[in-house]
């Protein structure tokens, strides 16, 4: 398979890099993860890191993979089989610690970083931000301090109106919107170039997800409440009346749990990779992903219910195998409730940096 070797002897020229590997000048050419075609179809993609011995931890798509050391040199790499169209987040592991790719710049975080396939679709909006920038994202000004009786606890909801602000739209798992995507300047960018309406965020971050997440109404109630309340008080333009709910995975399941159950508060989801394999006592299950197909949701969208007033639009990883009979199903009942539904399969695997590109399109599609 091109791009493959069991142990090098030449260099890594097909990668576009030049020079004898651990040397300055091979240094000096080395940058972001790069790929060439493979013989049998999709890539092989090059990983390089320098310093002692590592692994590469790729987030939900493959297991750990060791790098290879060039003689006695400093430089390590692996030579990654990857399918066509992926784009995945990744760490090097060091012993127990975790670190970013210095020579990528494209980060999740200060201790991910995210690669893509040279056919994964761009995604224009989010901030290239990574290890060697010195640029420092602004988070939003306003924060509430919601201390939820519903759930129990406080927590900090931070809200940014996007160009003077307009719709609110929830940001479930906030804080990874905050800090590992910046999600509020991907908003921005999208906003100023007309691909979507002026909108208010509200990052709503997570306390004990399986818990808050797994079809419960209290957190319901806590947002309807307790917390929209508190949005509206808060002096940031936000049109209450015109509500997005925003969830990937759990959140995605919890999503589209507001929509059945409490329809006169959310009409409009986002969902992304929802985690439609849940139910009762699952996740204590040795395999929770091989209970029933649809899991809760689609027991509940079997019931007698009209959803003609819901607007959703659902996106789920193509290299999400597992999960798609059960995305699937729900997409299909959904639609036959009469919701209104649009389906997309996004270049990735369970993974945000997948996710990240259709959370835009797809609140910009349920504004309508």
């Amino acid at each position: 398979m091109r791009g493959l070797a069991a142990g090098r002897e030449n260099d890594f020229g097909e990668f576009g890099l030049f020079g004898r590997p651990g040397t300055d000048e091979f240094w000096a050419t080395a940058g972001a993860p790069a790929s060439v075609p493979a013989d049998a179809g999709g890539w092989v993609t090059l990983f390089l890191w320098r310093g002692s011995e590592a692994s590469i931890a790729f987030e939900s798509w493959s297991e750990p993979v060791p790098l290879r050391r060039w003689g006695d040199t400093d430089c390590w790499y692996a030579e990654v089989p990857m399918p066509e169209r992926l784009r995945v987040t990744y760490q090097f592991m060091v012993g127990d610690a975790a670190y970013g790719d210095p020579f990528n710049p494209v980060a999740a975080g200060g201790d991910r970083s995210v690669a893509a396939t040279p056919d994964a679709p761009a995604q224009p909006h989010w901030p290239v931000l990574g290890p060697g920038t010195d640029v420092v994202l602004p988070l939003p000004r306003t924060r509430i301090r919601w201390a939820g009786e519903r759930l129990g606890g406080r927590r900090t909801v931070r809200v940014h109106p996007v160009g003077g602000g307009g719709p609110v739209v929830l940001l479930l798992d906030g804080d990874d919107w905050l800090y590992l995507h910046p999600a509020m300047t991907a908003f921005e960018s999208a906003v100023a170039a007309g691909e979507m309406p002026a909108v208010t965020l509200v990052f709503v971050p997570a306390g004990d997800r399986e818990a808050e997440f797994a079809c419960r109404p209290e957190l319901w109630q806590g947002i309807r409440d307790e917390l929209l309340p508190l949005v509206a008080e808060s002096g940031v333009h936000a049109d209450l009346d015109r509500l997005v709910v925003a969830g990937q995975s759990l959140g995605g399941l919890s999503a589209l749990y507001a929509a059945l159950e409490f329809p006169e508060l959310v009409s409009r989801v986002a969902c992304q990779s929802g985690s439609f394999w849940w139910g009762p006592g699952v996740l204590e299950s040795a395999d929770p992903l091989g209970g029933p197909v649809g899991g809760a949701i689609a027991e509940r969208l079997r019931a007698a219910v009209d959803l003609s007033g819901l607007r959703v639009a659902f996106d789920v990883g193509e290299h999400e195998t597992r999960m798609l009979p059960h995305c699937e199903l729900a997409e299909t009942l959904a639609e036959r409730a009469g919701a209104t539904v649009r389906v997309s399969r996004s270049a990735s695997g369970h993974d945000r940096a997948g996710w990240r590109h259709a959370l835009l399109r797809d609140v910009a599609w349920v504004l309508g």
